[in-house]
């Protein structure tokens, strides 16, 4: 009679163990990734607010040639968008039409996490720059 023994097929404890350690330092990566990632997408929400505020300060500059004449709402005959899921309030600076964003706690983004856009007068266009933890924070560049 052949009596053969068969082999077991299956994987050792250290085989195991290695995959999960694979598993854990990806996971330590990735993480932390993807939640950066959710913050800069919810961000996009932010800035998208002051698009039509940046939009009637541009148009506004182009008629009447000068920031002091755009630097409210009144005078630009807009009304500042309203607070969304991540956009708490829009405030345009006197004289010089900076537009100031504030979140609202969304996703991961601190209601601190404020974001400056700033107009530069030049030869008849404006010229936009962002600032604050924005910028800080690798929402925009």
């Amino acid at each position: 009679m052949n009596m053969k023994r068969k082999a077991q097929k299956g994987f050792t404890l250290i085989e195991l163990m290695i995959v999960v350690a694979i598993i854990g330092v990806l996971a330590a990566v990735a993480i932390p990734a993807y939640q950066n990632y959710v913050k800069k997408a919810a961000y996009t929400e932010v800035l998208a607010g002051a698009n039509p505020v940046k939009l009637a300060i541009s148009e506004c500059f182009n008629v009447k040639g000068s920031l002091g004449d755009c630097d409210t709402a009144a005078k630009l005959g807009v009304t500042l968008p309203a607070g969304t899921n991540a956009l708490d309030k829009i405030e345009i600076a006197s004289s010089t039409a900076k537009i100031t964003m504030t979140p609202k706690a969304y996703r991961g983004i601190a209601t601190d996490e404020t974001c400056d856009l700033t107009p530069t007068a030049g030869t008849g266009t404006l010229t936009w720059a962002h600032s604050g933890k924005c910028v800080d924070n690798g929402y925009v560049k």
